[in-house]
């Protein structure tokens, strides 16, 4: 079994598993992450997702073997209980979860998306969450969530 070196959320890990192992798997079962979920296993959902280099990408659709030296970011690695990341205080303030199984999704494709385009407009932020599916009706509230995160990073800048 070949062994992967992975930096993620700032820190490098060695993992020993076979070459076609979803990212995911590895994040979850290796390293003990568990912001990411397994929703559907085919990257339509977006439970899964994280950040590859800073851009949201399905880990349950990449294998370990084409990570190579990306800088890989889950939920866990954007802030802390005391110091949350802007994206997820905002999605606190705005209560914009429910059951919770689409927020990794929402949380980490909105951070991509406001670090692309820091101030984007309410049809740019609906269309970039479109493919993070959500059952529990919040969609009103995130995207007020995202709305509230790129105000007030535009405040820190």
């Amino acid at each position: 079994m070949p062994t992967y070196q992975l930096q993620v959320n700032g820190k490098p890990h060695a993992v020993d598993v076979d070459s076609d192992t979803p990212l995911l798997y590895v994040l979850r079962d290796n390293l003990g992450l568990h912001g990411p979920k397994f929703g559907c296993g085919l990257g339509q959902c977006g439970a899964c997702t994280v950040l590859f280099n800073g851009t949201a990408t399905r880990s349950c659709v990449l294998p370990v073997a084409s990570v190579g030296d990306a800088r890989i970011t889950t939920l866990e690695g954007l802030g802390t209980p005391d110091k949350p990341h802007p994206v997820q205080q905002a999605f606190i303030d705005e209560q914009a979860a429910q059951c919770g199984y689409c927020i990794n999704g929402m949380v980490m494709t909105s951070v991509s998306l406001l670090a692309q385009t820091a101030r984007p407009t309410e049809e740019q932020i609906r269309n970039t969450l479109a493919g993070n599916l959500c059952r529990c009706g919040t969609h009103t509230r995130i995207i007020k969530a995202v709305q509230r995160a790129a105000q007030t990073s535009a405040k820190e800048a």
